[in-house]
């Protein structure tokens, strides 16, 4: 697996350029500036041919910033491959602008500018598919769940919703997370106290919280993860379905917790198989 780099945007403001096949050198098709800050960006990238449906991609990284969308490089090529439109989205993190509410608000406002870029670019929105990895699965469900949300609270009333969400070895109960200081403080330094302290900002950002969405979820892990554990996935989808949710948990034998993001591993064979299932 590559090293993350520095968290810099890849181009600024909005740009369009050709698809090459060879994404690894490639410039995405367009990279959309959503807010003012460096990291308020999403990159576009099409398949040759009419997309299947878009993917919204939410890298990981327990919300700080020494890592950003890159980590998603190698799956953006297999998913552009495959057919799919992939909106690979940037947020400001714990330490370069984010924190509560801003990451929040960044992953809602990253992802509904999509409404926008769709229209000029012809894509599909009857087919968004939302897939995070790590503290990005966290959003991912999230974004899947924003529309249960009270008015006035950060991300409610979505322009985008995902027709169906994938997180990866996903934070998905932040409370539990908290107290078990899962990514040594992670969960408390990107809402800024504990779930004793606040539970209302729990209540609106943890995907636990948000059952049911009424949006199909595939918790995806791998047995050996020793970052974020697995009995985080399998209690977020014991609460789901008896919620009466369509969640379905799939712990991958013999991996951990990167493989998410490597195409020839088994957790990323499981996240394709699952989204080639999907109706389209």
């Amino acid at each position: 697996m590559r090293r993350p780099r520095a968290a810099v945007p890849r181009r600024a403001g909005t740009t369009w350029s050709h698809h090459l096949g060879d994404i690894t050198t490639a410039q995405p098709t367009l990279t959309h500036r959503y807010g003012d800050h460096p990291r308020q960006v999403a990159d576009l990238w099409l398949p040759s041919g009419a997309a299947r449906g878009v993917v919204v991609l939410v890298h990981g990284g327990f919300w700080r910033a020494a890592y950003d969308r890159s980590l998603q490089d190698a799956v953006v090529e297999d998913l552009v491959g495959t057919g799919w439109a992939v909106w690979n989205l940037e947020y400001r993190p714990v330490g370069d602008g984010g924190g509560w509410p801003r990451t929040f608000e960044d992953a809602a406002s990253g992802t509904d500018a999509l409404a926008d870029v769709a229209r000029e670019a012809g894509l599909p929105l009857h087919r968004v598919v939302a897939i995070g990895h790590s503290a990005g699965g966290t959003l991912a469900a999230w974004l899947g769940a924003r529309h249960l949300l009270p008015a006035g609270a950060p991300g409610a009333d979505p322009r985008v919703r995902p027709t169906a969400v994938c997180a990866q070895a996903g934070v998905l109960d932040m409370v539990t997370a908290a107290r078990e200081d899962v990514g040594r403080g992670a969960v408390t330094d990107l809402l800024g106290s504990g779930p004793d302290e606040d539970p209302e900002r729990y209540a609106v950002t943890s995907p636990a919280a948000l059952v049911p969405s009424g949006v199909p979820v595939l918790a995806l892990t791998g047995a050996e993860d020793d970052v974020v554990p697995p009995r985080q996935s399998a209690a977020f989808v014991a609460a789901a379905v008896r919620a009466g949710d369509d969640a379905r948990l799939e712990v991958v034998p013999g991996e951990g917790h990167m493989e998410h993001l490597d195409p020839t591993a088994a957790c990323w064979g499981a996240a394709r198989r699952w989204l080639e299932a999907l109706p389209g």
